[in-house]
Formats: C-alpha cells, structure tokens, sequence
C-alpha cells in the first residue's frame, strides 16, 4: 500500500481556539500484503456486533485477531478473556482506540461501537493508514459521512460497509434480476423493520460503572451525565448516540432500497411518526413512516418502522419489496428472495443463500483493491444519509426539499443546521480531509 505522509494540522484546525487536541493517533502506515501475508485485526467495539466481527474474520485464513478494544474495561476483560481460552492464544487488550491505531503491527480495524462513533473512529483509522470495517450507520449523520468518504479517498483506505446483505449471492442475483428487467420498470421500494421493541423505562443518572471511561464512550457527543438507558444497548433511542429504529437494523434495507432502485439521494422527504406505545424515556419514535421522493426518475422509496405486535408483509418483517409493472420481488431478511410476476402473481425466480462479508473486505485489502469491495464507503454514506433524511423530516415534522447533488436542503436553514452536529473537543470530525 502506498504510503502517504500525513500531517495533524486537519484535527488543529478544527480544535476550538485556545483548546488543545490531545492524543490523536499517529499517522502509521498500513503493511504491504502479499498473497500469503497475515492480516492483523483490531475489533473496536466488543460488547455486541463486534463479537460477530471477532468470530468472522477469525474464521478466515491467515488472519488473525490480535487486539480488541472497549471503553468498558469488565466487558474487555471478560470478552478478551473468553476469546483466549476458545481460540487458544492471547490477544492485546486496549480501552482507548487512538492506543490502537499507534501500534504498528495492527493492519485493519472492525469498528462495531454506537452509532455517534463510527465516522470519527473510521476517519482516524484512515489517518492511521489502517484499512477499515465499519458497522452500520457509518455515520451519525451526513457532514460526517461525506468526511469518511473524503479520507478513504484521500488515504487510499479500503473501507467496507458493515451490510452483510451485499455479500449475499442470493441478493447479488436478484439486484441482478432487477436490473434485467424480470418485474419490468422497477418504480417503487419498500423497507421495512417489524422489530421486538420493549419498555426501556426511566432509570435516571447514576454514578459511572467501574471500568468504564465514560468520557470516551461520549466522544464526539456533548457530556451528559451517565444513565443505564445509555449503556450498553437502548442508546439507539438518543439522538445523541443513535438514530432509531431507520438507522439502526434499517440501514440494510435504505441501502438495498437505494442499490435495487439504482437511485442516489432523493429530492423530497416525507416523515410521520411518534411514540404510542411506552411513557419511556426514549426519544426516537416507535413508529415511523418516510417516503423518499425521486420526481426526475419517477420513482420512489417508502420506509416502515413498527415495534412490538404487528402483520408481515408477504412473510416479511424485516426486508424489501420492490415493485415493477410486470410483478414484485420480496427480499426477506439478508439472504433470501422471492418474484412474483403477472396479474396472477405467478411465482417467478427464488433463491436462498449467504455470502462472507468479512471475507469480501479482506479479500479487497490482499489485493489493494477498492473495487473489489461489495459494501464500499460511497454506497455506506449514501445509505446512512437517508435514514437521517427521514430522521430530519420527521423531527421537524414537515416535507422537505433536498439538492442530491449540493447535498443541502434548499433554502431551510433549520434543516441544514440538522446535517451536522457540535462536537466536543477533542473527538472533532475533521472540516478539512
């Protein structure tokens, strides 16, 4: 990989003035790989789809696991101890990932921490000249995201999306199937996610766990007082930390949207929605219904959020439907689709099966190659920016216009303001890659 010299004045000069920005990662470059070369991984984020990450790329051929990192130090402990004794070796334990990105041996990272981390924590590991795995949302909302795909650019990182439904050979052929014309002119999208979503409750502040760096688990979040609602699950439903239900298990299915409709950004956004079933203190709704407008193109995506009891819709609670003139394709889940064609709705193409996601990325880092990438950082922006889209309308409960190619909504200011967000010394998304 080509080493680039990288200075820290991008991170200084979006430091506050007069503020001091501590303990970025130095600038390491990333290994050169041959065929035969073991790839090291560090998996950030342990306490929940890192563990997914840490059993994946485990799995994989001359690739080993070497360091994982969390701010809670019992979860560390705990987890790195349980992986040891299954694999049978030591691995490097971290609490802070800027330690991570300095040590020289480590080639990739796997990000799987909250939502609000994600951007800042990849842009790092871009800097570091680590090669990226990044769960979804990859970003927290569209400022940043358009900054990670400026640094996996400007890098030259591989930067692969966490959306194990591209790697899906299944998927891949029935985008295929689309594209063929199997249903005709594909006009429509829809997503939906029918998730289990209980009654979080009230549990106020209360004093900091033992182990946990608090400060660091806030990162580029403004400082609140610690709450068990935060940690270590129901911050999906705080817009400091999260973006509901849509940018949580709803991104696989905007980005499937988007990718089966073969569209970018939208030009109008329509959301309703609230909260009807619990007096919890979640602040992201229960329910939320968007429709994405695409007037150039003719075509449109619609986006269905439900909690707890509900129908499916032809089998599916969490998936898509996209819907042509001559017949419908029912995507269920990450693996498996279904057409159905003519007025009859005769049963068409159907197929079921997997891919290795993990497999794809470090297949793309042996060979320097972005191309290579089924979930690259241009579709993981994309997908992410339409869920805060619909999060947006939503939250300011009105229909909103919206310039894909300025990426800005036009002539509301109050909605732009809602693009990016402040944050907090020295977790600052760069303004300047």
């Amino acid at each position: 990989m080509k080493n680039i010299p990288v200075s820290r004045r991008t991170f200084i000069q979006t430091a506050a003035a007069g503020t001091a920005v501590l303990g970025l990662p130095t600038i390491i470059p990333a290994h050169a790989f041959g065929a035969n070369d073991r790839l090291r991984v560090a998996v950030i984020g342990i306490n929940g789809r890192g563990k997914d990450h840490m059993a994946g790329f485990s799995k994989l051929d001359n690739v080993e696991v070497a360091t994982l990192c969390d701010v809670d130090d019992v979860v560390l402990q705990k987890t790195a101890s349980e992986f040891e004794a299954k694999q049978n070796r030591k691995v490097k334990r971290e609490q802070d990932l800027r330690k991570v990105y300095d040590d020289k041996d480590i080639d990739a990272v796997s990000i799987a921490t909250p939502n609000h981390w994600h951007a800042l924590a990849a842009i790092w590991a871009c800097q570091a000249g680590k090669d990226v795995y990044v769960e979804k949302p990859a970003c927290h909302n569209l400022f940043e995201g358009r900054k990670l795909v400026e640094a996996a650019a400007k890098y030259n990182r591989i930067v692969q999306h966490g959306v194990q439904l591209r790697s899906s050979v299944a998927i891949q052929e029935a985008i295929q199937h689309l594209r063929d014309g199997l249903i005709g002119k594909v006009y429509m999208a829809r997503g939906t996610v029918y998730k289990w979503r209980a009654d979080i409750g009230n549990l106020g502040n209360s004093p900091v766990p033992q182990g946990l760096n608090w400060d660091l688990w806030q990162g580029p979040a403004q400082a609140r007082e610690f709450s068990k609602n935060y940690v270590h699950y129901n911050w999906h439903w705080f817009w400091d930390y999260g973006n509901g239900d849509i940018g949580n298990q709803g991104i696989h299915e905007t980005d499937l949207c988007m990718w089966g409709l073969d569209v970018g950004l939208p030009e109008k956004i329509t959301s309703a929605g609230g909260k009807f079933l619990w007096n919890d203190c979640k602040e992201t709704p229960e329910v939320l219904t968007s429709t994405y407008h695409y007037p150039k193109q003719g075509k449109i995506i619609e986006f269905e959020v439900r909690p707890w009891m509900t129908n499916k819709e032809d089998g599916v609670e969490v998936g898509n439907i996209f819907y042509g003139d001559k017949g419908y394709m029912v995507i269920n889940g990450y693996s498996d689709y279904k057409t159905y064609l003519g007025r009859n709705r005769e049963p068409g193409p159907a197929r079921n099966a997997g891919g290795d996601h993990y497999k794809n990325f470090v297949d793309a880092v042996r060979a320097k190659d972005k191309k290579l990438l089924n979930g690259p950082v241009e579709t993981a922006y994309k997908a992410a920016a339409l869920a805060h889209l619909g999060n947006i309308a939503y939250r300011l409960g009105r229909t909103l216009d919206f310039d894909p190619q300025k990426e800005m909504f036009v002539g509301d200011k109050e909605a732009n303001a809602m693009l990016t967000r402040k944050y907090r010394a020295p977790y600052l998304v760069p303004t300047t890659i």
